[in-house]
């Protein structure tokens, strides 16, 4: 609480939260899954692997076919959590959203003062990027200015608004993974904020290699002192190892209590 209130921590933010209550759109990877296997008839090693279903659709159906339906599984709005609402009152440099829904960033709607960097699939735009900076407004906007953002929405995968940008198919990724480790995906104004700052994971599982991936190169080079919010219980072997690996200090409560005494 101390870390967030004082901007020196990073809420890195999973479909965990919002899904505690009862949402349209699909909130879990697996979610996203079942989404895709009520559009067509998925191969048995895509069923429950988003990234899976999504490339056999473009290897199929033609990546506009992975966008319109990336749109309707996000059509129905989800509204901010009571949290997301706090979470966006606090002075932070930095928050990273890692799901498609858009909450955090309708959170942060009532401001003026912050921008957005969304990871963007480079299948078919003609262009050497990896991402998209956006304003308040929802307007593009240069890298440069978003320097004076006082917040930055790091949305490393896409996002259903404002452009419906989509990191979805196991060839997005594949281009994506080949530079990561060094860092030339994630922007720069992104590896300024995180430095000496610790991050906070909450509502994430780390459950797929991609997930952990991910979390391992957004927070490199940030301080040496983690947080994550989990069930220790329900954790799996690669959750642990993971965990224990990147010195992640697990708070093992329910995500719930765990927000809610946050907020307090």
């Amino acid at each position: 609480m101390a870390g967030l209130k004082a901007g020196m921590t990073v809420p890195y933010l999973g479909p965990g939260i919002s899904a505690l209550g009862r949402q349209e759109a699909p909130m879990t990877p697996e979610d996203l899954a079942a989404f895709f296997a009520t559009k067509t008839t998925l191969p048995r090693r895509a069923q429950g692997n988003p990234w899976a279903a999504a490339q056999y659709i473009e290897s199929y159906r033609f990546r506009d076919t992975v966008t319109l339906w990336m749109k309707e599984a996000f059509a129905a709005a989800v509204s901010p959590s009571p949290f997301h609402a706090w979470l966006a009152g606090l002075p932070a440099p930095l928050i990273v959203d890692t799901w498609y829904a858009g909450e955090m960033r309708a959170a942060l709607g009532q401001r003026s003062d912050w921008a957005e960097v969304q990871g963007i699939t480079r299948a078919g735009i003609g262009e050497d990027r990896w991402f998209r900076f956006y304003d308040a407004a929802g307007d593009s906007l240069k890298e440069g200015a978003a320097g004076a953002a006082k917040t930055l929405l790091y949305t490393p995968h896409g996002g259903i608004a404002p452009d419906a940008n989509f990191l979805i198919s196991d060839a997005d990724y594949v281009e994506v993974l080949t530079e990561i480790d060094i860092q030339t995906p994630i922007p720069e104004e992104v590896r300024r904020r995180r430095t000496g700052m610790s991050f906070v994971f909450l509502g994430c599982h780390f459950h797929d290699q991609l997930l952990r991936i991910y979390a391992r190169q957004v927070m490199k080079r940030s301080s040496d002192r983690h947080y994550a919010v989990v069930d220790l219980a329900a954790l799996t072997r690669n959750e642990r190892r993971f965990l224990e690996e990147q010195d992640i200090r697990i708070i093992d409560l329910p995500l719930a209590t765990a927000l809610e005494r946050l907020m307090a």
